[in-house]
């Protein structure tokens, strides 16, 4: 067990993780900004990204770059430099650092390290979302970007399709309508609310079913990274116990069970599949005789 008091010691070795907005320069906090004024490094996904930030708001403290593809070697050398008492701040491009961007895996090593970590509140897209899609808060699951590879993907909203919470996902302009199709297929055409741009001049919240986002979205020209609030699982238990008997079952299984067990031929099978999980039989074809 470990207990850090987090203004209570008098070393100077501290990650401060840094939340950017995530569109609006005017969110900012004084704090976060004297925050990044005054530690002795900034580590940051795109320092070029946040060169035009510090320039913004006339920071001239040094930038080391942290991302996805140096940051095994990276954090050595940024715990290093915190075991020598330098303080470091950590930046993302925009909103919180270590949601769906770098982060994590450095403030495991401090803590591990009995280094402090302190966190600024700040701006972030999918509390944002949340709170402004009129949907249920109460309890939700935050999970980012979905898979990309659509066997992947399948899988994951197999898993998710239960859940009574509200789900948060992150999703780009180019893979958005193959996602919104995805959703409606496995979780059926339950009320989200798609939200993009957010904080900034062209925000928007996009309300309805699940169909009826995929046909504005079809319907439009998609710019700008989106935040998808999806309502939850609202049938009883019981009734979602009775439906997904086969949740524990691949889809090659699932197949192989009908196959079995009802003494059918693969073409038939792959039909009851298509038809129990809500998908189109192409893919449960694909997936079954092709492993994609």
């Amino acid at each position: 067990m470990k207990t850090q008091k987090s203004f209570q010691n008098d070393s100077s070795s501290t990650i401060y993780v840094v939340p950017t907005p995530i569109g609006n320069l005017e969110d900012m906090t004084y704090r976060a900004i004297h925050t990044l004024k005054t530690v002795n490094v900034i580590a940051a996904e795109d320092t070029r990204n946040t060169k035009k930030l510090l320039n913004y708001f006339e920071i001239k403290t040094p930038l080391l770059s942290y991302h996805e593809h140096n940051k095994e070697a990276r954090e050595t050398q940024l715990i290093d430099m915190l075991a020598e008492g330098k303080s470091i701040a950590l930046v993302s491009d925009a909103g919180m650092p270590a949601i769906s961007d770098p982060g994590y895996e450095l403030v495991r090593a401090a803590i591990e390290e009995d280094i402090n970590i302190v966190v600024l509140p700040g701006a972030n897209a999918a509390l944002c979302a949340l709170v402004g899609s009129g949907l249920p808060t109460e309890e939700f699951l935050f999970y980012g970007f979905l898979p990309r590879k659509n066997k992947d993907r399948i899988a994951e909203l197999e898993r998710l399709k239960t859940l009574k919470a509200t789900i948060l996902f992150y999703e780009s302009p180019y893979r958005l309508k193959e996602t919104l199709a995805g959703l409606r297929d496995i979780l059926g055409d339950r009320e989200m609310v798609a939200a993009r741009e957010l904080t900034k001049r062209y925000e928007e919240y996009v309300r309805g079913t699940i169909s009826e986002v995929l046909d504005w979205a079809e319907q439009h020209e998609i710019k700008g990274e989106f935040c998808l609030v999806v309502n939850g699982n609202t049938q009883e238990a019981e009734e979602s116990t009775d439906t997904l008997w086969w949740s524990h079952l691949s889809v090659k299984e699932h197949v192989d069970y009908h196959i079995e067990n009802d003494n059918i031929r693969s073409k038939e099978a792959i039909k009851r599949v298509a038809t129990d999980r809500k998908i189109p039989s192409r893919e449960v074809y694909d997936m079954y005789h092709l492993g994609k």
